[in-house]
């Protein structure tokens, strides 16, 4: 009897989970995700945690560079947008108020909040050295974004925490008259940030894969996607063992690009665009940084 009780209360929360959560289609890779937040939840949230970061933080004060994040991010947006709408999911382009920062920090790091903030730190800029690498990180960090990430991870997180939690408590929160409130709840109890929220590693080979397709619609060449990680190879020194990390491993990420991701992004790509190197003065500036931490988050 004791059995037959887990038993139903174990349907009762897939029932729940599968009436409550909307399933979505990830652009590009045709992925299928149940996703038990929405874009006004995630959005408001976002904009929230956005603007207490920025109030924070130190805008660089090197106009050249200031200028070509904004260029290459814009050139991204654009590449996305016009994605977005000729392949069914125009109603998804009210969700992105694209806005791009260059930040005051020798990290190497950049993060795209969902809705299109976009944020680089200094310390990326000396492995980046021009407009094409760049857009290679930034298509990775929109990718994210355009993909639900997010929502996704915190999704799992909600049918992680309510999965032992059955009863009109889960109900309240995640069926009937379900609202930002409850979901900031959720989250805030969970310790969730979307500038350290972990993906999976299928999460970050999605954006690999993503991003070098963003970046090659923009106008940049894709192939620089391989020297550009070998770049952050070396500067690692190695990194950490994959098994240990949500994020795939040097090797294996340059060995996706070059034999799974490249072929499909050079069908995108139509011819070079202009690229502008980063300043010698603020790469020298920055050179000695050796924090690796490319994702959609800051750690």
């Amino acid at each position: 009897m004791k059995h037959l009780k887990h038993y139903l209360l174990a349907v009762v929360a897939a029932v729940l989970f599968s009436a409550c959560g909307t399933t979505r289609t990830v652009p590009l890779t045709g992925r299928k995700q149940n996703l038990m937040i929405s874009d006004q939840e995630v959005l408001s949230l976002s904009a929230t945690e956005y603007s207490k970061y920025m109030a924070s933080a130190k805008k660089s004060t090197n106009a050249t560079n200031t200028a070509m994040v904004q260029r290459v991010g814009q050139k991204l947006a654009n590449a996305v947008q016009t994605y977005l709408t000729n392949n069914g999911y125009a109603n998804e382009l009210s969700n992105y108020a694209w806005e791009f920062n260059l930040v005051q920090d020798n990290s190497i790091n950049a993060f795209c909040m969902p809705g299109g903030k976009i944020v680089v730190y200094e310390g990326l800029l000396p492995i980046t050295q021009d407009e094409a690498s760049l857009a290679v990180v930034l298509g990775h960090e929109i990718a994210h974004a355009v993909a639900n990430h997010s929502a996704e991870q915190m999704s799992k997180q909600i049918k992680q925490q309510y999965g032992l939690q059955i009863g009109t408590a889960v109900a309240g929160a995640l069926g009937m008259g379900q609202n930002t409130q409850s979901i900031a709840q959720i989250i805030a109890q969970q310790g969730l940030q979307f500038r350290n929220l972990k993906y999976s590693r299928d999460h970050e080979t999605e954006a690999d894969h993503m991003g070098l397709i963003f970046a090659a619609m923009a106008g940049y060449d894709p192939n620089v996607a391989v020297t550009f990680w070998q770049r952050m190879a070396a500067s690692s020194g190695g990194g950490t063992a994959e098994f240990l990390s949500d994020h795939p491993s040097d090797e294996t990420r340059i060995n996706n690009i070059k034999n799974k991701f490249l072929a499909e992004a050079l069908k995108y790509y139509t011819g070079p665009t202009t690229t502008t190197t980063t300043t010698k003065k603020a790469a020298k500036a920055n050179s000695g940084t050796k924090t690796i931490k490319i994702s959609s988050k800051k750690k």
